[in-house]
């Protein structure tokens, strides 16, 4: 059973940056595919930007040129590096984990089977 934990999040003026990570256990590496998503209240969760097993990486226009998705296996761990936040990017934030290698099959948020329990990114004006 794959479980994630995500750290990072916090309250930060716009223009800022932050890093979530979201170390993975349960599981003795991450050659699958896993994502970044993120909610606020009454809205669907969406996707911010997933990473293949083969380090090929898609971004949600919104967050394109701001956010950079990686990981690092030997630590299985998952980062978002978020620069220049804006207040419409108030959300929280999940990581996500699918049952393919390549993310060309996980496309939406139910496409991933395990989930963290999220961390909140507050941005303000």
């Amino acid at each position: 059973q794959v479980q994630l934990v995500e750290s990072g999040g916090g309250s930060v003026p716009a223009g800022g940056a932050l890093r979530l990570s979201c170390g993975v256990s349960g599981y003795n590496n991450i050659r699958f595919c896993m994502g970044w998503f993120r909610q606020t209240p009454g809205k669907e969760r969406e996707v911010v930007a997933r990473i293949s097993s083969d380090g090929t990486t898609t971004y949600a226009d919104s967050v394109k040129g701001r956010f950079t998705i990686s990981k690092d296996s030997a630590k299985l761990t998952l980062y978002l590096q978020m620069n220049a936040l804006k207040p419409e990017d108030t959300a929280m934030y999940y990581c996500a984990a699918a049952g393919f290698s390549s993310c060309r099959y996980a496309p939406i948020a139910t496409d991933y089977a395990y989930w963290g329990q999220g961390t909140q990114v507050t941005v303000a004006s």
